[in-house]
């Protein structure tokens, strides 16, 4: 794990506490931050037998919950306490079957202004590292601080 200080100074363990803190549906999916950078934040969620849907692939909405923490956890890159930072706009292009197993998502920031943070995640298994999800999202940031 990289254990990396952001240029908001926040490490992968902070932002682990802040969610299972403030959003403690992350923490019940058990999601890890594995590293953080200046622009880029690479989550994982461990593989639980409930998120299996028919055809014994990875439902959706825990790719997407994967997806939305992890642009989440680019917000905080940008803003030191970016709590009140909401996703506004999120589109997701499921590419292929999620087989059983980890998932890991990678957001990148594209565009961050004073208002608006626009960022991409990448969502691939574990298992295969076949890429099975692009979602490209935008969040309303928090106003500066004065």
């Amino acid at each position: 794990m990289n254990s990396s200080v952001t240029r908001t100074g926040v490490t992968p363990a902070d932002f682990d506490a802040i969610m299972r803190e403030k959003v403690p549906f992350v923490g019940d999916m058990d999601i890890r931050t594995e590293s953080l950078s200046d622009d880029t934040a690479i989550l994982r969620l461990p593989f639980k037998e409930r998120y299996l849907r028919p055809g014994n692939v990875v439902t959706g909405p825990a790719i997407f919950a994967l997806a939305d923490i992890a642009l989440y956890a680019v917000a905080w890159l940008v803003v030191p306490k970016a709590d009140l930072a909401v996703t506004t706009e999120a589109t997701v292009h499921f590419l292929s079957g999620a087989k059983p197993g980890d998932l890991i998502a990678e957001a990148k920031i594209l565009k961050a202004g004073r208002r608006l943070l626009i960022a991409e995640c990448h969502i691939r298994s574990a298992v295969d590292d076949s890429l099975c999800a692009h979602v490209i999202g935008t969040y309303a940031m928090p106003p500066a601080e004065k």
